[in-house]
């Protein structure tokens, strides 16, 4: 009798704890969900282990190639008004379950003022997660005369760039421009074979004709390398609908910013960095503005590097591993204690305030699809192409889109 009871109370402890812990569950998925290693086993279909024998984070990895000769300003400007969107679009996708981790590089080709030793290209960055520095790229460049050697800059990309070895990832070089794509050194059929041979496919946009495209080796390239073929009209005006709630999310991206605490010898420098991008985002439209606020709080952008709230979250740096003056001056006095509660709460306000542009973003994306319906349809641009591709991609390889 005595063990019954005994047997009873425990089953009603381990109930009683598991249904006061549940609330809990969804942050720490959450926050596990952010972790760029997981120390998680998932079912043997779900795992995809690194060389450290963790859960590894799959990758979405693209390498941006932007013809910058003469005539490609309209195509420049395609680029910079539609980063953001192209990442919100992708930045509730999963693979088996798991959000993906977005890599991102930049360079420019068929700029004379490029050294012609290198093939008049050059990278402003390579694959990295800090989508400021991307923005920060596509803002800086200008356009200027130009060869356009496009498998030069092809097998640049190939070859410099930290690619994925892993099958699952999604690994994609895109190319955009309007001059043959037979011109320069380096064959372009040399350069797609390499491509291939790191699993990398190759798409390709170009900023004209479609036929003309095809007549210039664009859409043999594409088809080379597993990409898609694609013709922009890299002249039209990259339009922002404007919507009831994006002064208000303007308003909570200023606070979100006083919750970045920057940390290490550059991280003043970044931050300074994001309040640019965010100006010249709000500087072209207030709807380009809200595209960026959307995707700063998606999983997709990533500050761990130089924010400690983020740093702290995915456990990828201990706050008392941290010398006293790569700390910002208002934590330098504090003590440990002290220093552990002011990130908390740095933490506590971002939260809020993410889950406030979340709910706002979300009526805002209902706004815009019911305008947009009135509006003929889009015409094909950068973001357009781009989207094809990686869901072409993408689904071959377990990945869901919304």
């Amino acid at each position: 009798m005595m063990k019954s009871k005994l047997l009873l109370l425990s089953v009603f402890i381990v109930t009683g704890t598991v249904i006061g812990f549940y609330p809990l569950v969804p942050n720490v998925q959450a926050n596990l969900g952010q972790m760029t290693h997981i120390d998680l086993k998932l079912p043997a279909e779900q795992q995809m282990i690194d060389q450290g024998g963790l859960l590894a984070r799959p990758k979405i990895q693209l390498a941006i190639l932007l013809d910058t000769s003469s005539s490609m300003n309209g195509l420049l400007d395609q680029a910079r008004n539609q980063l953001w969107q192209v990442v919100n679009e992708f930045s509730e996708s999963t693979q088996n379950g798991i959000k993906p981790l977005l890599e991102v590089a930049v360079y420019e080709y068929g700029n004379s003022g490029l050294a012609r030793t290198n093939g008049f290209t050059r990278q402003l960055t390579g694959l990295t997660q800090e989508l400021d520095s991307v923005s920060e790229a596509l803002f800086s460049l200008t356009t200027n005369g130009g060869d356009e050697y496009c498998g030069y800059v092809i097998n640049s990309a190939v070859s410099e760039l930290s690619w994925s070895s892993r099958d699952g990832d999604i690994k994609a070089i895109f190319i955009a421009g309007n001059e043959p794509f037979t011109q320069g050194p380096v064959a372009f059929k040399t350069a797609m074979v390499s491509a291939r041979e790191k699993g990398i496919t190759v798409s390709t946009i170009h900023a004209g004709n479609y036929q003309q495209g095809v007549s210039n080796g664009w859409q043999q390239a594409a088809l080379l390398a597993g990409g898609d073929y694609m013709s922009i009209d890299h002249n039209i005006k990259v339009a922002h609908l404007v919507a009831p709630q994006d002064k208000k999310i303007a308003e909570l991206n200023s606070k979100l910013n006083q919750t970045y605490i920057p940390y290490g010898k550059d991280g003043q420098k970044k931050a300074d960095r994001q309040r640019t991008q965010d100006s010249l985002s709000a500087g072209i439209s207030a709807g380009l503005m809200a595209k960026r606020v959307r995707a700063k709080i998606s999983q997709m952008y990533q500050s761990s590097s130089w924010d400690l709230v983020d740093a702290m979250e995915d456990g990828s740096i201990a706050l008392d591993s941290i010398e006293e003056a790569e700390l910002p001056a208002a934590m330098q006095d504090m003590d440990a204690a002290e220093r552990t509660d002011y990130v908390a709460g740095k933490l506590k306000a971002r939260q809020e305030i993410k889950q406030e542009i979340r709910n706002l973003s979300e009526k805002r994306g209902v706004y815009v699809a019911e305008q947009e319906a009135l509006l003929p349809a889009a015409a094909p641009s950068v973001s357009s192409a781009l989207s094809q591709s990686i869901r072409n991609q993408g689904e071959s390889k377990n990945y869901v889109f919304q």
